[in-house]
């Protein structure tokens, strides 16, 4: 059963806003919604002016932490729908279990709304390596958490939504390492 739903599981290293064939892109988003750095930024940048104003009018009080908050695509090419999720900031070399948990329930989070969004056609969606840069969870120990995340919740699903990819859209060299291993070892 594992090595089946691993298969779902791939890996990319690029720019997540040009991902051909993948239906819902998520966004590492910080609390405001309205852009900012890194992945985030690149996001706002290419889906237009017209998903700060989406962002501000349907969460006009922000994203809490592990939320996941849906919205439209606009200028993105090949994405049907961004959802925005705000991963924990980690001030120490060791997440604590509140950030593990908080991690863990932003992709659970974001898997959930876009089942919700897309039911039986929600097919495909790229995460980014949320809470690895700026908000400083290590990135070996996100790979590992995410990766048995996405596979728990891949199990607990199996059956009920026929999704073929989880893909984990990596900037960074190391970051695509790590998911490589860990994938490869829970096969």
């Amino acid at each position: 059963m594992t090595s089946k739903l691993t298969q779902i599981l791939t890996v990319h290293r690029g720019d997540i806003c040009q991902l051909p064939n993948i239906q819902i892109i998520v966004n590492a988003a910080n609390t405001r919604l309205q852009g900012g750095s890194g992945v985030d930024g690149a996001i706002h940048r290419s889906a237009g002016p017209e998903l700060r104003k989406e962002c501000a009018e349907l969460y006009p009080n922000g994203c809490n932490t592990s939320d996941a908050c849906p919205t439209n695509s606009f200028n993105l090419k090949h994405a049907k729908s961004i959802i925005h999720t705000v991963g924990p900031i980690v001030r120490s070399k060791t997440p604590e279990d509140n950030h593990k948990k908080a991690l863990s329930a932003c992709y659970v989070n974001c898997l959930n709304a876009a089942h919700q969004k897309f039911g039986d056609n929600f097919e495909s969606i790229a995460f980014p390596c949320i809470s690895t840069g700026v908000y400083g969870y290590p990135q070996r120990d996100a790979a590992e958490l995410v990766v048995r995340t996405c596979l728990e919740w891949l199990k607990e699903n199996d059956g009920k939504v026929g999704i073929r990819e989880i893909m984990f859209c990596c900037f960074m060299p190391e970051d695509e390492m790590f998911y490589r291993k860990f994938i490869s070892e829970a096969e």
